[in-house]
């Protein structure tokens, strides 16, 4: 496995203190008795600061699963798993819920309430922290941000597949986590809407120096990370450069559309 000997965050070298996540030895199974079956193998891993993370490889090399555990969805077993300085390896289902709530998610569906506008949906993430008095001035700050001032009354029905998205940006970044987890997040858009959004995500990481690791099957975006993980058969199989990435499987065709082969 090759790797970053000098990792960077926002432009400088990372320290440390800089690292938002940190895996060794991580082993993860599913299943029981003779159905037990391993689906991650030693991974080691450490995620810092101000990058975007994405991470590759083929269906059911165990992405969404490292993300899950990441993510404190799943309770890790074996190994050391540190996230935000504090390791989930043996922690209950109560303290991995404290652990949740400074994390933001971002996923393919949206995962919107239909019945509620983009400014509530917002606001129901301000309200997991106990902040109900200034929960619509953060909703409509986060909202403005990403683009969407102009749309915070609206439902969900009534916007786009990209309006949706960023709403759901909005959620996960409305309580400043220092860590953003997204699974698919372009998958449902198209080219315009795909780049919109990640080239968002990229500005806020920046801005916000938080930590995002994003799951995708996306070619088309590939360029925005600072890090490009692959995933094979549940084992880190490269953690690379993405300039070098692409300089080495890509071609890029005369209307500027890049495949990675």
């Amino acid at each position: 496995m090759s790797s970053l000997a000098t990792p960077s965050t926002n432009g400088r070298t990372a320290t440390p203190d800089d690292c938002s996540v940190s895996v060794r030895d991580l082993n993860y199974f599913f299943g029981r008795g003779d159905l037990r079956k391993q689906v991650l193998h030693g991974i080691n891993l450490d995620l810092y600061r101000g990058q975007i993370v994405i991470m590759t490889g083929p269906s059911g090399s165990g992405k969404t699963t490292l993300l899950t555990l990441i993510g404190a969805l799943r309770s890790a077993e074996e190994g050391s798993l540190q996230v935000l300085g504090r390791e989930l390896v043996g922690l209950g289902n109560r303290q991995l819920v404290e652990v949740r709530r400074n994390i933001g998610f971002i996923f393919q569906s949206h995962n919107l309430f239909e019945s509620l506008t983009a400014a509530q949906n917002v606001e129901m993430a301000v309200e997991l922290t106990g902040n109900f008095r200034n929960k619509r001035q953060q909703a409509e700050g986060i909202l403005a941000k990403v683009g969407l001032a102009d749309r915070a009354d609206y439902k969900p029905a009534a916007l786009s597949g990209g309006q949706k998205q960023r709403v759901a940006i909005a959620r996960a970044l409305v309580n400043q986590p220092q860590l953003i987890l997204a699974d698919e997040p372009t998958a449902a858009l198209d080219k315009k809407s795909g780049r919109d959004v990640v080239t968002l995500m990229q500005q806020l990481a920046k801005e916000e120096n938080c930590t995002i690791l994003m799951v995708t099957h996306d070619n088309r975006i590939l360029d925005v990370a600072d890090r490009l993980i692959n995933l094979v058969d549940g084992r880190l199989e490269s953690d690379e450069n993405p300039q070098r990435f692409v300089d080495s499987h890509a071609i890029k065709a005369l209307d500027g559309t890049m495949f990675v082969l």
